[in-house]
């Protein structure tokens, strides 16, 4: 049975929700190549049907006419030209990438064959500009009813982001390439517009702009895409706020991002893939190190095929930043060449300047050590004479070392080193070098051993050159060990000789080894016999080695010892031909043994033996004879040092000798002194240690301590005194600089125990005072309640007794009344005396009429003053209105007022209460006794009075306490007094008043 299918139309065939789906239905079909939708072949509506249904990029063309079917995915592939696309002709919509897509097209629908290219490059016009796009794009026919092909499907991926990251990627690894090298600044700037100029597609053109150090303009310095100096690249540009050109450079240093468009006409340059012009520059900062200023500023242009969008913001940020460490590490490479140029030059000005000094220094060194010799073998002086003399021969010996040894290195430096390389009995030579040690190593107790057995050959050395490295290595042996013994070996080994040198003393921190041959560098720390040297005997040894063709070597463990291993190849093929058995140029620097001996004979553990007191010498001359000796620790590692200070001070003072800061510190300990002279350097506690352990014991804290050093200058000063030091004396110095300035600090020393002595017994009397001043408050409160028992009790009496018995005992009682009114006042005194001397006044501030106050003290005192036939008058006129405590300044009227009755014999007393200059002034005058000059210093002060208390009576406080509580007003009270012409009293308040606390 056949049944009516009823017509298709699009409403029934497309009924999906989407966009595309409205899109399809509303479309006037009948109007395009493919005519009504009823017509349409099945397989065309089951495509539409299919494609509007995916989620997947599609794009279907059928018919000659390549009418155009798309779903909602691929609407956002062609932008703008959605919806109008919509059954039109996909040559029309995709007109500039047609060249591209004709091929892959043309292939599906005449030879039947699907094609897939993946990240096919298509220009594209979509977004309002020509844009540089990718897609991943498969085409395959599609079929009609017949099995004909009657159009094409394509699906399609836009792959552009990923395509566009990849590529810049790529740049971004190139210019990070270029950071990892160390170049120069320019060769970095010219490296980096190379690889810059591999990736034209994302930068058409870029210039590398430095700032110069004053920050007054930028430098061009890189290059590419474009020519220097045109209008867009100036060479230089002044960095001038009102240049208009300056502008965007100004500020992109000042970390804005610039963009400047509209510059096709002035850039001339074409960029992107499909050569269109470009019109837009990038100007950002490149970053200093941390927070410094911008090294300068990077100009790119924009591909015109790309939009500035927040991706290509991203990777341009990345871009800047990558040339600015690129710069930054050049930069830096630079300026470390540059410091190692500078120290390279510096150490030549050194060794230069070590030769000059070196050749200056030997002359007088020789005219001092000759004569000295000449006076010491035929001159006959006196024992301390010759002592002297003998000081001063070894320690000149000791600096012509020194001298030879800067002179070996000088020469070493400049490779003018006079060498004369001869064969030599090395066995013989190196016993014979060492025997000179045997006396002094075993003088301090230690063994000592040499094994030199005999060698098969002569070997080639030069004789001074070895005498100096076997000195060296066996003076520092000794040095450094204090237990067992040292032991010399040499021997054959192979073509080489070996000498080594092995002691069982301290021992070298492994921390230390790498650095033990450098010049002038010493162990920290290390325990030795002394802490004298200058850290480079064992570069010099080295040096001397290495002339040899050999090498030195070192093995050490602490505290079991150390061991030296010197080799030297055989034979003389190693050496110059032009130094065998060559004469010498040059007067010779070997010192000989005599100074390595006499350093070594100094070098002693037993403490300094005492001494008997000598006549006192004319430095202590003018000293008292008499006085107690004050006690002077000196603590010197160099025994000559020791024993000339010891010279100097023992005529005026007891002076006890220590070798290093721990022989020091025991003997402070046990006997502190009144004072310490040390040298900074020392081994085992140097005088900095010395120092803080002084100040760190109570016995010893406030003994001063006077630094002696070598290192002369105010930072070694200052260094010095801020560690604590009292005083800090640069050797050398002069004996009678020595003297004053031990003398001086003796003399501050014992100011500042008298000082300290007085604070102590101000204190003990300040205690003394607060003790007695919280005993009053306390008596006071104390007495002030049974006083007003009393009081109440005659009241009751007075009020008890009858007329008759109250006639007879009213002037008993009367007489009593009085005291206990005296007693109260005496009370309420020596409260106010407590409070004021421990600051508890406490004003209570009112608005008050001054005036009234006054009024009211007087006529409540006027008939006790007239009592003693004293008239009372009182000149006030207009109210007087302020902030004050009404009753602390009726106390004060009365004080006032109860003195002029007092002292004033018998005589008038006026009262005056006025303004003047904006102060309200009372005025109490008498006609009395009057006060002298001067007492009338002290009268405001406790307990004090102007005449004998015998005669007047009263405890002294009425004229301070007034004084404390006018002050607290923020007044004052003056007095104008003359002997037998009264007194007159000024009290001057501000009329304000104060603020209430």
């Amino acid at each position: 049975m056949n049944q009516d299918v009823p017509p298709q139309t699009p409403e029934t065939l497309f009924t999906g929700s989407s966009q595309m789906h409205a899109l399809v239905r509303a479309h006037d079909w009948d109007a395009s190549p493919v005519g009504p939708v009823a017509s349409w072949p099945t397989s065309l509506k089951m495509l539409v049907k299919t494609l509007l249904g995916s989620r997947y990029p599609m794009i279907l063309t059928w018919g000659p006419r390549l009418t155009q079917f798309y779903n909602d995915a691929y609407s956002l592939v062609i932008g703008d030209k959605h919806p109008a696309a919509l059954g039109t002709d996909i040559r029309g919509t995709l007109a500039e990438a047609w060249d591209s897509l004709e091929p892959l097209v043309r292939e599906a629908m005449t030879t039947g064959v699907a094609s897939w290219v993946p990240a096919l490059r298509l220009l594209l016009n979509r977004s309002g500009y020509r844009e540089e796009s990718y897609f991943d794009v498969s085409h395959a026919p599609a079929y009609d009813d017949t099995g004909a092909i009657g159009g094409m499907l394509a699906v399609c991926a836009e792959v552009t982001p990923r395509v566009l990251s990849e590529r810049r990627m790529r740049l971004l690894r190139d210019l990070s390439a270029q950071a990892s090298d160390t170049r120069s600044v320019t060769k970095t700037c010219g490296d980096l517009a190379k690889a810059l100029a591999d990736h034209p597609l994302d930068v058409p053109c870029a210039l590398i702009y430095l700032r110069s150090e004053d920050g007054r303009s930028l430098t061009l310095c890189g290059a590419v895409g474009i020519e220097r100096g045109g209008p867009l690249s100036p060479k230089t540009v002044l960095l001038d706020v009102d240049s208009r050109e300056a502008a965007p450079y100004l500020r992109a240093l000042e970390g804005e991002r610039v963009l400047r468009d509209g510059l096709e006409a002035l850039l001339a340059l074409e960029g992107g893939p499909f050569g269109d012009s470009v019109g837009t520059l990038l100007l950002q900062p490149l970053a200093g190190a941390g927070t410094a200023a911008p090294l300068g500023v990077l100009v790119t242009a924009l591909s015109p095929n790309r939009a500035f969008d927040e991706g290509h913001a991203s990777f341009s940020e990345l871009l800047s930043a990558q040339v600015a460490v690129s710069l930054r590490n050049a930069r830096a490479y630079e300026e470390e060449r540059q410091r190692a140029e500078a120290l390279a030059e510096l150490d030549r000005a050194k060794t230069a300047f070590f030769h000059n000094i070196s050749h200056e220094f030997r002359t007088p060194l020789t005219l001092m050590l000759g004569p000295l010799e000449d006076v010491l073998a035929q001159v006959p002086v006196t024992e301390g004479a010759r002592k002297d003399l003998e000081l001063v021969h070894r320690n000149a010996g000791r600096l012509l070392r020194l001298v030879n040894t800067l002179l070996d290195f000088s020469r070493l430096e400049a490779g003018r080193i006079d060498s004369s390389f001869e064969p030599t009995d090395l066995a013989v030579f190196t016993r014979d070098l060492t025997g000179h040690f045997r006396s002094a190593i075993e003088r301090t107790g230690l063994s000592f051993r040499v094994e030199c057995g005999e060698l098969p050959e002569p070997v080639y050395v030069d004789r001074q050159m070895w005498e100096k490295v076997v000195f060296n290595l066996l003076s520092n042996a000794l040095k450094f060990t204090f237990h067992g013994g040292i032991v010399v070996r040499q021997e054959v080994r192979g073509h080489d000789v070996l000498l080594r040198v092995t002691d069982t003393g301290t021992g070298i921190p492994a921390a230390e080894l790498p650095h033990l041959f450098e010049r002038f560098h010493r162990v920290r720390n290390a325990r030795s016999r002394t802490h004298e040297g200058t850290g480079i005997g064992l570069a010099l040894v080295r040096e001397l080695v290495a002339l040899h063709g050999g090498d030195v070597a070192v093995e050490s463990e602490e505290d079991r010892g150390t061991t030296f291993t010197v080799r030297i190849p055989r034979g003389h093929a190693h050496l110059p031909a032009d130094r065998l058995q060559a004469s010498r140029q040059r007067q010779s620097t070997a010192p000989g043994v005599r100074p390595f001996l006499q350093e070594a004979e100094r070098w002693s553990d037993a403490e300094p033996a005492p001494r008997a007191l000598e006549a006192a010498s004319p430095l202590a001359e003018g000293g008292d004879r008499d006085a107690p000796r004050a006690r002077v620790l000196v603590v010197d590692d160099n025994a000559d040092m020791r024993e000339y200070v010891d010279r100097v001070l023992s005529p005026s003072f007891d002076v006890t000798l220590a070798t290093d800061g721990q022989a020091a510190l025991a003997a402070a300990r046990a006997q502190p002194p009144e004072l310490v002279l040390t040298d900074v350097m020392m081994p085992r506690l140097g005088g900095f240690g010395l120092l803080r352990a002084l100040r760190e014991m109570p016995s010893t804290r406030a003994v001063p301590v006077v630094m002696l050093s070598a290192r002369a200058g105010e930072e070694s000063a200052v260094e010095g005194l801020e560690a604590g030091a009292d005083d800090y004396l640069v050797k050398p110095f002069s004996a009678r600089e020595l003297v004053a300035r031990v003398r001086s600090m003796l003399e501050l020393s014992r100011m500042r125990r008298e000082t300290l002595r007085q604070e102590l017994l101000a204190q003990s009397l300040r205690e003394s005072l607060q003790a007695r001043d919280d005993f009053l408050a306390v008596a006071s409160h104390e007495l002030k309640t049974p006083l007003a028992a009393f009081r109440l009790h005659l009241e009751r009496l007075e009020r008890s007794l009858g007329d008759e018995a109250l006639g007879r005992a009213k002037s008993p009682l009367e007489s009593a009344g009085r005291q206990v009114q005296r007693l109260h006042a005496l009370m309420e005194t020596l409260l106010d005396v407590s409070q004021l001397t421990t600051g508890r006044l406490a004003l209570d501030l009112n608005d008050v009429d001054l005036t009234a106050v006054v009024g009211r003290a007087v006529a409540r005192l006027r008939d006790e003053v007239e009592k003693m036939g004293v008239t009372v008058t009182l000149d006030a006129g207009t109210p007087l209105v302020g902030r004050y405590d009404k009753q602390r300044i009726d106390q004060v009227v009365t004080n006032l007022l109860a003195n002029a009755a007092k002292y004033g014999q018998g005589r008038p007393i006026a009262v005056c209460v006025a303004a003047e200059d904006g102060t309200a002034r009372l005025t109490v005058r008498d006609q009395g006794i009057g006060i002298s000059e001067e007492d009338r210093a002290r009268i405001f002060e406790r307990f004090e009075r102007a005449v004998p208390g015998r005669n007047y009576g009263g405890l002294g406080l009425g004229l301070w306490i007034a004084r404390q509580v006018v002050e607290a007003h923020g007044g004052r009270i003056t007095v104008d007094s003359k002997p037998g012409l009264g007194s007159t009293f000024v009290v001057e308040l501000p009329i304000e008043g104060l603020q209430a606390a």
